[in-house]
């Protein structure tokens, strides 16, 4: 794994050998062909982070910040050490996800958010997909006009969604990237590159 673009293009990324799964290269270049200048002074969150794949190549393509979240030690330390050998500067808070969206500074926003959530379900029984598109908080943290950019097993059942709508979904093997905007943004508020 690699970042593929910008300033730090082609450096190899550190991937801990447990408990992460991180973006796939194809599926992390489609993203951010996607996202096109969107990314270019971005504030940028980037949630279940991982290895930090996705908030860093958003660093080497010309995001103004990153903040990192994730609870897990080993992933840590591997963002760490992958911001190191990239030369890039971003932020990292360990802790639970939700923790963090219930403990946010108010009008704390992003132009861009990515979550990777694991495919598996919470404690709760319920999957991550369902409990950060019903979560509010992530709502009020995206810009008005800003991309909630989430990754989710294609076979996974989408549920209501009364604070989000769709503006692109691709499918790549076992991966499906939504594209998605705060319900009542003009649709013309941002175009994504085909």
């Amino acid at each position: 794994m690699r970042v593929i673009a910008g300033g730090a293009g082609g450096i190899r990324l550190d991937v801990p050998k447990a408990e992460v799964r991180p973006t796939m290269d194809r599926v992390k270049a489609a993203i951010f062909s996607s996202l096109g200048e969107e990314i270019i002074g971005a504030r940028v969150l980037d949630l279940f982070a991982g290895t930090g794949a996705l908030g860093i190549e958003a660093l080497s393509r010309g995001a103004a910040s990153a903040l990192f979240v994730e609870d897990n030690s080993a992933a840590i330390a591997a963002i760490e050490r992958n911001l190191a050998r990239t030369k890039l500067l971003g932020q990292i808070r360990r802790q639970d996800v939700f923790s963090f969206l219930r403990s946010a500074p108010p009008r704390e926003s992003f132009r861009i958010i990515f979550a990777d959530p694991p495919y598996e379900k919470a404690k709760s029984g319920r999957a991550f997909t369902s409990l950060l598109l019903e979560d509010e908080q992530l709502a009020e943290m995206l810009e008005p006009s800003g991309i909630f950019v989430l990754e989710k097993l294609p076979s996974e059942q989408l549920p209501s969604m009364p604070l989000w709508k769709v503006i692109r979904a691709r499918a790549y093997g076992a991966t499906e990237v939504l594209f998605l905007q705060r319900a009542g943004v003009p649709a013309e508020a941002r175009a994504l590159s085909e």
